[in-house]
């Protein structure tokens, strides 16, 4: 998988998931399915995507024991999704059983990568929320050297911090970073952002993009440039 951007697809339901979709007439953007569409859904709406031609990324973000992680990512494994998450703040044991819930009987998986720290989060917030002291990116990167030690293949972090993800796990380690907005665009909720083009040049793989691209008025049109932003 080489560099693109991933679409989420934060929409309430099939109908206007699909019909989003639909304006893109004959292009197969990857896209992202989270809580929201899932939760209203079901993994259905993974099928059919799938079955559209999208590549998905099927963002759950699972944190819990590592039995029912590992029972839960047995199930996420049959959607064919081409990339599932869990919270690395799981601790290591439990995204090892992640990975071996996720690993079909032939040896086959989709990729799986950790959420370090929300893109909605910063330093103030991890101090007095969480009461982590550290700095932010230590934190981040002692969980991506944590994701990395259990075998996962990626993280997802801000692209404030993909590049010293890369240094500390190597550059196969995949960074797939939310917290991407247009230059004269709204940050809405996020905290740590860049633009397209700065992520591209601080080595994240994979952008994820939403109101930028879903609530404009064009969304092909606002894809296009992100795409070419972050691509070209």
């Amino acid at each position: 998988m080489g560099k693109d951007v991933i679409v989420a697809c934060d929409f309430p339901g099939k109908t206007e998931t699909l019909a989003f979709l639909d304006r893109f007439e004959g292009r197969k953007p990857f896209v992202k399915i989270g809580m929201e569409l899932f939760y209203a859904e079901g993994p259905d709406i993974v099928r059919e995507i799938k079955a559209r031609g999208h590549r998905i990324f099927l963002d759950l973000k699972l944190h819990d024991i590592p039995n029912t992680v590992k029972k839960a990512m047995a199930v996420l494994s049959r959607l064919d999704a081409d990339i599932v998450n869990l919270h690395a703040g799981g601790t290591v044991a439990m995204m090892e059983a992640a990975l071996e819930g996720l690993t079909r009987p032939d040896g086959t998986r989709p990729l799986l990568i950790a959420v370090t720290q929300l893109t909605s989060t910063d330093q103030k917030a991890m101090e007095t929320d969480l009461l982590i002291r550290e700095p932010i990116d230590q934190v981040v990167m002692h969980y991506a050297l944590n994701a990395k030690k259990a075998g996962l293949d990626g993280v997802v972090c801000s692209p404030l911090e993909a590049q010293k993800v890369h240094e500390a796990c190597g550059e196969a380690f995949l960074t797939v970073t939310p917290g991407v907005r247009f230059a004269d665009g709204e940050i809405g909720d996020q905290k740590r952002v860049m633009t397209p083009a700065e992520a591209k040049r601080v080595g994240s793989d994979y952008i994820v993009v939403g109101r930028p691209i879903t609530a404009s008025d064009d969304p092909v049109a606002a894809y296009e440039r992100c795409l070419r932003e972050f691509t070209d």
